[in-house]
């Protein structure tokens, strides 16, 4: 993955994109929940719906805020609960190369 992946959205409709970068930017900043874990729901929340780069690049930027292996592990079992299985593969995927 190179590069933002909206970049396309940036260039064609950099109005919208604006808007997507402030939800983020919202939902992301530091507040009562600490970064850590905001990334690590982000993450369960990715692994529910399938997506694989999301759940691998939420993980490594966890990671950098100072998530462990285990609280990585803990929430895809948080994924599994709420999404089931297929939150699991979709977590295996992205991060057979990282854990």
């Amino acid at each position: 993955m190179e590069g933002h992946p909206l970049s396309i959205i940036q260039e064609k409709d950099s109005e919208f994109f604006n808007i997507i970068e402030g939800a983020l930017e919202n939902a992301l900043s530091e507040g009562s929940i600490p970064l850590k874990y905001k990334l690590l729901i982000a993450m369960a929340l990715d692994a529910d719906h399938g997506a694989v780069d999301g759940v691998k690049v939420l993980a490594m930027q966890a990671m950098a805020e100072g998530a462990t292996k285990e609280e990585i592990m803990e929430a895809v079992r948080i994924a599994n609960y709420i999404g089931g299985i297929g939150s699991v593969y979709t977590a295996a995927n992205a991060l057979r190369d990282i854990l």
